[in-house]
C-alpha cells in the first residue's frame, strides 16, 4: 500500500521551508537593528537524546527598546524600522539550531524572553515555549514550578537546548 494523505502524520516539510537568512533579524528592510547583537543557538533532543533533524523553530520577540512590532503592543508604531521581530530556522543533523538577534528589552510588565515555536513531522501539535536571559519577577516564569523554571533560562552564551520529552523536558504553553 501507498501511504496517503490521511494515512500519514504531517507536516511534512521540504529540505528548504525557508528563506535564505530567515534566521538572522538583525537586519530588515534593508536597516540595521538597534542594540545588542546576540546569536542564540541550541539543539533539539527527544527523550532518549537523540537530534532532531530539520525541525522547524521559529522565534519573535521584542525589539531592544522592549516593542514588539504588532498591533497588539499599544506601542507597536515606535517599533525600531530595523527589527522585524520574527525568525525561522531549521535544525541540522546534531538538532542544532542558531538566530542571530539582538537582545529584546522587556515589554511593559515582562521580564526581556524570546518566544519560541516547534513545528516537525510526527508532531500532533505546535510545541511554544519561552527562553528568558534570567530568573525573575516574570508572570510566565512564575506560572511555572520553580524547579523546572532553570530549564527557560538561556546558559551563559544565550544556549538554549530544548528536550521534547522526559527527564529535563522543557516546560511547553498552550495560548
Amino acid at each position: 500500500m501507498i501511504p496517503t494523505g490521511e494515512a500519514t502524520i504531517g507536516p511534512f516539510f521540504p529540505p528548504r521551508y525557508m528563506d535564505e537568512g530567515a534566521n538572522d533579524l538583525t537586519m530588515f528592510d534593508g536597516r540595521k537593528a538597534k542594540g545588542e547583537a546576540i546569536e542564540i543557538h541550541g539543539r533539539v533532543l527527544q527523550e532518549d537524546g537523540a537530534a532532531l533533524e530539520n525541525l522547524v523553530v521559529e522565534v519573535w520577540q521584542a525589539d531592544a527598546g522592549g516593542i514588539f512590532r504588532h498591533p497588539a503592543d499599544p506601542r507597536h508604531a515606535q517599533a525600531d524600522p530595523g527589527f522585524f521581530g520574527w525568525g525561522r530556522a531549521a535544525t541540522d543533523q546534531q538538532g542544532i539550531y542558531r538566530f542571530k538577534t539582538v537582545r529584546p528589552g522587556a515589554p511593559e510588565g515582562r521580564q526581556p524572553h524570546i518566544n519560541f515555536m516547534l513545528m516537525f513531522s510526527g508532531l500532533m501539535r505546535i510545541l511554544k515555549t519561552t527562553m528568558f536571559f534570567e530568573d525573575g519577577n516574570d508572570p510566565v516564569l512564575l506560572a511555572v514550578p520553580h524547579s523546572r523554571r532553570s530549564l527557560l533560562i538561556a546558559k551563559g552564551n544565550y544556549e538554549f537546548n530544548i528536550r521534547l520529552r522526559g527527564e529535563g523536558e522543557t516546560p511547553f504553553f498552550d495560548d
